[in-house]
């Protein structure tokens, strides 16, 4: 029976490795060719079974075991189901289900060597297929990056031509945080660390390192703030780099998508999801009823939860930072749209035709804030023209007690405001210990697998002494 993609259980494989590095039109064949088992209690598979099939828990629990000894325990819900149970041939355990699960099974070739992707060419867009020679040339690499792929031919030609290659030796510092935008950079060879300060006395926190054929510095090209990470050369390195009007012209105009408020409400309508990537708090203080908020600095972070499949709009509230959000997103290919303009130009538009516009109702679009409305400062015009010298001192005490609790506000939204950022560069950190915390699981996993063969060598070197 088929599996939705859009559905739970299509979330679900979505996530399983290595079927979430898939394109969309492969996943969904996929999908419409497999069935989801399931058992209640029971044997899925017992030591020195021959089936070459890959099993995928997707609901429940499951034991590994050898001999009545437990070696481990995966619920579906973890990070260890993520992968294929004990998928060594002939299986070296035994995995029984403890209680009702649902899984699948996948042809390992299938799986591990998937029909290789053509696409076809048009007069629009370069056109790029699976290389049979060196995969691992730097402009292979390149020209497979879904942003390079929805280039007009022409302007990857300009492209080749106007790139300057500069090098730099290990350690060297290519851009700085803070510094201002002035190049895109692709990756000829070597290797750099990404890395950010999320305060200028503190230490770097690592977030990423980058190879040959990858690319960075677009983020301040495109919203026009400073730099907002460093990037340090691990290695000897050769770059190619691409000035800031040519990247512009050649790569952000063909590649970013831009939706105005009514064509907005059509996309959401057929299923996209509305992504707000300003900061917490400017969220907070209002938003588009149904957004989501995934500010840009953890967006990274947070790709693994989004479904390539729905279209996402993404909104600021000047459109400078969506576009390097939906760039971001059109790499890990997204398909990435965005409000053009942003939050301030939308909520600049009448409510309506030939109505007189209210004082307070600026906004085209409801803004969702989550605080109740406060009544109206302005009320109607007193119905005397003046005002006692009393009353008029006493509302500028009251004025000059109301600047004073705005300037406190003031201080304290700014108070927090670092504070949630120092949040979030921790958060990242914590991510990326776990992300190696998991490397060394899987580590020792292959180790123990080895140890477990090296103990059944031995005990079978027993029986036959």
């Amino acid at each position: 029976m088929a599996i939705d993609v859009n559905s739970e259980d299509g979330l679900i494989i979505r996530k399983l490795i290595p079927l979430g590095t898939w394109p969309g039109a492969r996943f969904n064949a996929l999908c419409e060719s497999i069935t989801i088992e399931e058992i209640r209690g029971g044997t899925l598979f017992k030591k020195g079974d021959m089936d070459p099939r890959l099993i995928y828990l997707l609901s429940g629990e499951v034991t590994l075991q050898s001999e009545g000894l437990i070696i481990e325990v995966i619920a579906a819900e973890s990070e260890a189901a993520r992968f294929a149970l004990a998928h060594q041939i002939p299986r070296k355990i035994d995995a029984v289900a403890n209680g009702a699960v649902r899984f699948l099974r996948l042809d390992a070739d299938i799986v591990n060597n998937p029909t290789p992707l053509v696409c076809k060419e048009d007069n629009s867009y370069m056109v790029i297929e699976e290389p049979e020679d060196d995969p691992n040339d730097w402009m292979t690499a390149l020209l497979k990056s879904p942003v390079f792929q929805r280039l007009p031919p022409a302007n990857l030609q300009k492209i080749l031509i106007t790139l300057e290659e500069v090098c730099f030796e290990k350690g060297e510092i290519i851009i700085s945080q803070g510094d201002v935008g002035d190049y895109y950079y692709l990756i000829k060879s070597g290797h750099c660390l990404v890395s950010r300060k999320p305060s200028p006395n503190a230490k770097d926190i690592k977030l990423a390192q980058l190879g040959k054929g990858e690319a960075f510095g677009e983020d301040a090209l495109l919203s026009g703030e400073p730099r907002n990470v460093t990037i340090t050369a691990l290695t000897d390195m050769v770059l190619l780099r691409l000035d800031e009007q040519h990247f512009l012209s050649l790569i952000r105009e063909p590649s970013l998508k831009f939706i105005d408020q009514e064509r907005m409400q059509e996309v959401l309508m057929q299923g996209a999801v509305l992504l707000d990537v300003r900061s917490q708090d400017d969220y907070k203080a209002g938003h588009l009823p149904g957004s989501v908020n995934a500010p840009f600095f953890s967006l990274r972070m947070q790709l693994k939860t989004f479904n390539r499949e729905q279209p996402v709009v993404v909104v600021c509230d000047n459109g400078k930072i969506s576009e390097a959000a939906a760039f971001l997103l059109l790499r890990h290919r997204f398909n990435a749209l965005i409000l053009k303009g942003g939050l301030n130009v939308a909520a600049s538009k009448p409510a309506a035709k030939e109505v007189p516009e209210p004082v307070h109702e600026t906004a085209h679009f409801t803004i969702d804030d989550g605080v109740e409305t406060l009544i109206n400062l302005v009320d109607e015009p007193h119905p005397q023209n003046t005002r006692e010298p009393s009353d008029q001192i006493s509302s500028l005490t009251a004025s000059g007690a109301l600047e004073d609790q705005l300037g406190l506000m003031k201080s304290e939204n700014e108070a927090l405001r670092r504070a949630n950022l120092q949040l979030n560069d921790k958060c990242l950190k914590l991510e990326i210990e776990k992300e190696e915390a998991l490397r060394q699981y899987h580590v020792l996993q292959k180790q123990m697998e080895k140890l477990m063969q090296m103990l059944d060598k031995a005990k079978g070197d027993q029986g036959v002494a």
